[in-house]
């Protein structure tokens, strides 16, 4: 593939490279250029593989550190609560300042913080350097989609190249646990974070050579600090509520504090982003909404958006439960229920092709929809689940979940960037984050919530699997409607 002509942040001429490395493509097919995936690919990798791989660690710094559990829930829970806060700010920064800056930027941050953790003395340092590695997530997340689709513009190479792209994700995420037990039992906690140092450096050094940065325009408008900071704490609020319930209960000060801080913010957030497009329409603005409502005019957008948030509800406030049930119902160690996950949590490894071949024919709504009608039909088989189940009656459960989710969102992803103008595309890939953030959040609290209310575990593990059949079913219908007439057309390009 001739990589595209593109104008760096700078105005200099970026020369496409020298020597193309592409995989093998059909006849008549465009090749995919592997470089610049790699490089987008092995950022979003530590993204993933962060969010799993602390978990394993928690016992030996618990004891390093002399750490009480309300440090230990913020070192495992404080990244994810920075990193969806922060996500609107990230794809907003990076649609004005330039993708490929964003993205080195956020690799920057997040390897400064990993090595911050790695040297950790204290528990508060080592907090400190996880919340700071959310926020380079959520520099480099949304950067890192939007330079997907201006790298690879052919709609067919593309979903190829989004098929890698959410495959290294999600063995990223699934081989979490795997890689921090080998880690911490043949070295120590702080080899976690090592790991990060030279993965990062392959994909800076990867990115700086490979990776063209996208053309920008210098914005007409200033930046929208009110939106930005009720942005940020509404969402920070809603995620740390959320990480708090399942430990404190629903009705907790603190919680329905965080939640009420949240509403007030997000409120206020989208009256303030509604009123700084309208003076823009008018002529009279001066500063630029953070996220413009016009996105929203998009019914695929909106739909896929849902979507996001929908599968993550389900899938991983199921993950949450069923590793809890391997673990505390059937006594697997945890190397046990870690292999034990491997059909779900891996089934990237055949998503991806599958993907990439329905989706370069029917455009991606088709794929979503089906990986969305697996998912259901997967969770309706947790309904057999007892404490005595056989694992092999479970197995289908397993893997048509791991499927399901794993389709749905590559396609989803895939929706989301054609669904999305291109000045656009960094708050766009923002906003379907921030919905698969939430979700995720709300499912693990919701779901860990009945299983402890209810009389056994195994009856809050059933009926937390039909709620997350009904999402998915749910999402299934937004799907079949989403890729047809005025819905598959992308938005008006947000003015700036």
């Amino acid at each position: 593939m001739t990589t595209t002509d593109l104008t760096p942040e700078d105005g200099r001429a970026v020369a496409p490279p020298a020597a193309a490395v592409s995989s093998p493509a059909p006849a008549g097919r465009p090749a995919l250029f592997l470089p610049p995936l790699i490089a987008l690919s092995l950022g979003y990798f530590l993204v993933m593989l962060d969010v799993t791989v602390v978990n394993v660690a928690v016992p030996e710094i618990r004891t390093a550190l002399d750490t009480g559990p309300s440090a230990l829930q913020w070192i495992v829970d404080g990244y994810s609560t920075v990193f969806a806060g922060l996500l609107l700010l990230g794809g907003g920064l990076a649609d004005r300042l330039g993708h490929r800056r964003m993205f080195l930027t956020g690799l920057g941050v997040f390897t400064a913080a990993s090595l911050v953790c790695g040297l950790a003395g204290g528990s508060g340092t080592l907090i400190a350097g996880r919340l700071a590695q959310g926020a380079g997530a959520a520099l480099l997340v949304p950067a890192s989609l939007a330079l997907l689709q201006a790298t690879y513009p052919d709609r067919a190479v593309r979903a190829r190249a989004i098929a890698v792209w959410g495959a290294v994700a999600s063995i990223a995420f699934g081989a979490g646990p795997a890689v921090g037990g080998l880690l911490v039992s043949g070295l120590d906690w702080r080899s976690v974070f090592w790991l990060n140092l030279p993965v990062a450096a392959l994909a800076v050094a990867l990115t700086l050579r490979h990776v063209p940065a996208t053309a920008r325009k210098t914005p007409v408008r200033r930046m929208d600090p009110a939106g930005q900071v009720l942005g940020i704490v509404g969402l920070v609020a809603l995620a740390g509520g959320l990480n708090e319930a399942g430990s404190h209960g629903w009705t907790s000060p603190l919680v329905l504090a965080a939640f009420g801080t949240s509403a007030a913010c997000l409120t206020a957030f989208a009256l303030v982003e509604r009123t700084l497009e309208a003076r823009e329409r008018a002529g009279r603005g001066r500063r630029a909404p953070l996220l413009p409502p016009s996105l929203f005019r998009s019914g695929a957008f909106t739909a896929t958006a849902a979507i996001g948030l929908l599968i993550s509800l389900g899938y991983y406030g199921m993950l949450f439960l069923t590793t809890l049930y391997f673990q505390q119902e059937r006594g697997f160690t945890v190397l046990a229920t870690g292999l034990a996950l491997l059909p779900s949590v891996c089934m990237g490894l055949v998503a991806a092709p599958l993907f990439s071949r329905l989706a370069a024919r029917t455009g991606p709504y088709v794929p979503m929809a089906g990986g969305l009608a697996l998912g259901t039909v997967g969770f309706l088989g947790w309904l057999t689940a007892r404490p005595d189940t056989p694992y092999p009656v479970l197995l289908f459960a397993l893997i048509a979940t791991g499927l399901g989710q794993t389709m749905t969102a590559l396609a989803a992803t895939a929706a989301i960037i054609e669904s999305a103008p291109a000045s656009g595309a960094g708050i766009a890939s923002a906003v379907f984050n921030v919905a698969r953030q939430v979700g995720s959040a709300v499912g693990v609290a919701l779901f860990g919530t009945l299983a402890a209310a209810a009389g056994d575990f195994t009856s809050g593990l059933r009926l937390s699997a039909g709620i997350a059949a009904a999402a998915f079913a749910t999402g299934t219908v937004l799907a079949l409607g989403g890729g047809g007439g005025a819905a598959g057309r992308p938005p008006p390009a947000p003015t700036t």
